[in-house]
């Protein structure tokens, strides 16, 4: 049990250290280049609270999906222990799929970047590779199933199975999620580019795939059974 909570703590310092280095609390509206009118109007204020309240609502989005997420971690790291479980074979192309997903939060870093610098069609090219990638990775995860699915690992029978379809699937509909969101961003880049709307939805967008990139490397280790050493680790550490 001691493990298992130093792991959860381990993972809130760094998702805590990540949403705060990549300014999840930041003012857009106000980013060189992108000057505040002198006097601020009824139109200023109503757009910089309509921001505040979008970015509240992904922090508070984000605190639950994580509390989810590490629920789940700590179910899996007290269960692993039990005298029926057994590791999987991790599919390789699970690998490949970390990548696309790797490749697909870069992609919305990018277009973020190219938002904030005003060049809307680098911020839509940096789109197109974000929601490719992120396609391509839910199909890769498909595969990954049916993989272990031909080799005899079902859903029932050996806990640790069980425990691999929840975590990727969930992760999966947090994943095809995102999309619906970073279609409508790209319709409105298209439709508005260069709008402070489109720029903060964007960064929300590049925000919530740098979330997603984050739980999956934990959960990745999870599978890939890194997580029996960290456990080694705190136990001797804690003892």
């Amino acid at each position: 049990m001691s493990a298992a909570l130093a792991f959860l703590a381990l993972v809130a310092a760094v998702a805590g250290w990540w949403l705060v280095r990549h300014g999840i609390m930041a003012k857009p509206w106000l980013e060189p280049g992108l000057p505040a009118p002198v006097v601020p109007g009824p139109a200023y204020a109503e757009e910089a609270g309509s921001v505040r309240r979008a970015k509240a609502g992904l922090v508070v989005f984000l605190a639950v999906a994580g509390s989810l997420f590490a629920l789940f971690v700590s179910a899996y790291l007290m269960r692993m222990g039990a005298a029926d479980w057994w590791a999987l074979p991790v599919p390789r192309i699970l690998w490949i799929n970390t990548a696309l997903l790797v490749v697909g939060s870069l992609g919305l870093h990018g277009a973020q970047v190219a938002a904030r610098h005003g060049s809307p069609a680098a911020t839509q090219q940096g789109l197109l590779l974000g929601g490719a990638a992120a396609l391509a990775f839910l199909l890769g995860q498909i595969l990954a199933w049916r993989e272990l699915l031909a080799a005899g690992h079902g859903l029932a029978g050996n806990p640790a199975a069980s425990f691999f379809y929840v975590l990727s699937g969930v992760h999966g509909l947090h994943v095809a999620g995102g999309l619906v969101a970073l279609g409508r961003t790209a319709a409105w880049t298209w439709r508005d580019p260069g709008s402070a709307r489109a720029r903060v939805l964007v960064e929300l967008c590049a925000t919530y795939w740098h979330f997603l990139l984050l739980v999956w490397l934990v959960l990745f280790g999870l599978l890939a059974g890194w997580a029996n050493d960290f456990a080694e680790i705190c136990r001797q550490v804690l003892s």
